[in-house]
């Protein structure tokens, strides 16, 4: 992730001037203006950090000269109550930027840590962690780096770099089969992928050549049959397992022997990090 990119840069500007508008009223009624303080961002549970270099530039936006201390590093675990981030500087600065950094913080940080529950779940099988592109329009990109950063594994990042054929497609192509030739014709480059709903459909996309199959909303009983179906017919084909996913279920799709499971929850339900900001010192500057 470039965080001094152009667009992490307009992000940062653009959520500031959501929040602060013509100015923040409560800070300019209350805070001298040549105010300083000591603060610092904890977890109040444990966590997968994930997004501090982007609280830092936050914080940085509004203060150029402010002292920060990370106390993680994103990617790294920290327990219930540890500090991840220690500032110094304007004490305006710090209160107005707070909720913009917690809430990127937090939703990051989110993301990698119920990333990181999944890959727990998965550990001694064969099976990655993919997400989709069940992300928050805008910030894809920022929550596709959270997921690698609790251990997962990216799906395709847009409709550009990867073709994925699902049963719309299919049934519009005319089948499986032309399908997939359709898709070969248009690129010799993309990754060509193509979802299948039974055994029948997973024999038609085995015999037409296929490289990667996704197994759609299938109970664990039916996957691992089409797991070994697609083994003993094209080894080298790779096998995703999607839909209704979950970390009480992962293990079992798992353990059918797919190299990958899929789940739109890494991004669209993962539950905020619960973080706070808490000032420790203020000096009249």
């Amino acid at each position: 992730m470039d965080w001094n990119s152009e667009a992490i840069t307009a992000l940062i500007r653009q959520a500031l001037a959501e929040d602060i508008g013509t100015g923040d009223a409560t800070c300019a009624a209350t805070i001298p203006e040549r105010a300083t303080a000591r603060a610092r961002i904890l977890t109040r549970d444990a966590v997968v950090c994930a997004g501090l270099p982007l609280a830092e530039r936050i914080f940085r936006a509004l203060d150029p000269q402010m002292k920060i201390e990370a106390l993680c590093q994103d990617g790294g675990s920290a327990a219930a109550g540890s500090d991840l981030l220690r500032l110094q500087g304007g004490a305006r600065a710090i209160l107005t930027g707070e909720r913009t950094a917690l809430n990127f913080l937090g939703r990051l940080s989110g993301i990698a840590t119920l990333t990181g529950q999944f890959v727990r779940q998965l550990a001694g099988t064969r099976a990655k962690i993919r997400d989709t592109r069940k992300t928050t329009p805008l910030l894809r990109a920022l929550e596709k780096y959270a997921v690698r950063m609790g251990g997962g594994v990216n799906h395709r990042f847009g409709l550009y770099d990867a073709i994925l054929l699902k049963e719309n497609h299919i049934a519009l192509a005319g089948g499986v089969r032309p399908a997939l030739e359709k898709a070969r014709a248009y690129s010799a480059s993309l990754p060509v992928q193509i979802e299948v709903r039974n055994p029948a459909e997973l024999r038609e996309a085995l015999a037409a050549g296929a490289d990667a199959v996704l197994l759609d909303n299938m109970t664990v009983e039916e996957a691992a049959r089409c797991v070994s179906l697609a083994r003993q017919l094209r080894p080298q084909c790779a096998v995703e397992i999607s839909g209704g996913i979950t970390l009480a279920n992962a293990r079992a799709y798992a353990q059918t022997g797919a190299d990958y499971l899929s789940s739109g929850t890494l991004t669209h339900s993962a539950p905020a990090a619960n973080l706070s900001l808490l000032v420790e010192s203020v000096s009249a500057g």
